[in-house]
């Protein structure tokens, strides 16, 4: 397979991930990088040996070479910089959460079908084997009848610039981690029919911590935590009428199982990062179906949405 040419939109510290994912492959290289500031995309391009450094994003667009834009902007930016790219005919993976607007993600999709192009939203745990385990092992019976779903998210962000803290930039603890509760949890579950949300707002305006409760067909119930003012933590379990499964770093991945009723089944170790960026490139060579499509993107939007309207107005929202 000829190696999949991927440009970069902005500087941020995740793209590492995709930059090492593509080293370890012969399915893609990273040929450019762009930011607002020519000096840092130069020095960033010095310093993870990318050949090409641009000063704006648009200019990124415009090279010929570029098969692939990864668009790892704030969250407000990524539906209008995805369009941009898709419009200019390339490929877009997006980081997370693609929006929290149905509408606007739709009309991501839409210019991407008009294309002829992929576009595809990066929750890279979806792509690691103990996710699809997990998935299996629920699909099986192997804990009955599903009937409740936990999750949780969280970390401590000490910096109060982080762009993750900023309302303009569509922060928030619901935006960044507890995305990925929401996305297990409609793995397992399907689409919610009804959404619950808490939030204890910071000085900010963003939402420092979210609870949530979501109610699936057939009556399963999943509640979520997550937080940027709290300490570490993680977790995935699902429970059934005979048994339940937990995943103890079901967003991470590291040292990936499954406890399944009381038994630990080991799951293979790989890189989730390499496998999305492998998935998406065959996919762009038509080796592949892309993993995440249209669905999937506009379900987590439609699910965001009525979570943060749940949490404005104190009653539960359709999903």
């Amino acid at each position: 397979m000829e190696p999949v040419r991927w440009g970069i939109l902005s500087t941020a510290r995740i793209n590492h991930n995709v930059i090492d994912s593509a080293r370890a492959t012969a399915q893609a290289e990273v040929i450019a990088v762009a930011s607002r500031d020519r000096s840092r995309a130069d020095a960033y391009a010095g310093e993870h040996g990318i050949p090409r450094a641009y000063g704006s994003y648009d200019e990124l667009l415009t090279d010929p070479d570029i098969e692939v834009v990864y668009n790892s902007l704030p969250n407000s930016m990524h539906v209008e910089w995805s369009v941009r790219a898709l419009e200019a005919g390339k490929h877009v993976l997006c980081e997370k959460p693609l929006g929290r607007r149905p509408n606007e993600v739709e009309r991501a999709f839409d210019v991407a079908d008009k294309a002829g192009l992929l576009l595809m939203e990066a929750f890279m745990y979806r792509h690691h084997p103990q996710t699809s385990r997990l998935e299996e092992v629920v699909a099986a019976g192997a804990i009955g009848e599903l009937r409740q779903l936990r999750a949780s998210f969280s970390f401590a962000i000490t910096n109060p610039s982080d762009v993750r803290l900023q309302p303009e930039l569509d922060g928030g603890a619901l935006m960044d981690v507890g995305c990925y509760c929401i996305s297990a949890c409609r793995l397992l579950g399907g689409e919610p029919e009804r959404a619950f949300g808490f939030q204890h707002l910071g000085p900010t305006g963003v939402d420092l911590r979210f609870d949530g409760l979501l109610r699936f067909p057939d009556d399963v119930l999943a509640e979520f935590h997550c937080a940027f003012d709290l300490p570490y933590g993680a977790g995935l379990e699902a429970i059934g009428s005979e048994g339940r499964v937990i995943v103890r770093e079901p967003f991470r991945c590291s040292d990936p199982h499954l406890e399944l009723n009381g038994e630990r089944v080991e799951v293979e170790d790989l890189d989730r990062y390499l496998l999305q960026l492998e998935n998406f490139s065959q996919a762009v060579r038509g080796e592949a179906e892309p993993l995440l499509k249209r669905n999937d993107a506009l379900g987590q939007a439609r699910t965001i949405a009525a979570l943060y309207d749940s949490a404005e107005t104190g009653s539960a929202a359709p999903s």
